[in-house]
């Protein structure tokens, strides 16, 4: 079992950019951990949301938005 992050656009299309990273994880942990620490990076790469996903399954979407 695999876990990894899709970066998408706000409307929930996935990004094609050979820039954004390609991590795989061992654990949903480790892959929640990660993003806490490069979500910024990530959203000033253009991505605007993101999903976990555990193998191909879809686990949550999450916003890279700033809370007010």
């Amino acid at each position: 079992m695999a876990w990894s992050w899709r970066y998408e656009a706000g409307n929930g299309k996935p990004l094609d950019d050979d820039e954004l990273p390609s991590e795989l994880f061992t654990s949903r942990g480790d892959a929640e951990s990660w993003l806490g620490e490069n979500w910024q990076e990530l959203a000033e790469s253009g991505a605007e949301q993101v999903t976990l996903l555990e193998d191909e399954h879809a686990v949550y979407t999450m916003s890279l938005e700033e809370a007010d």
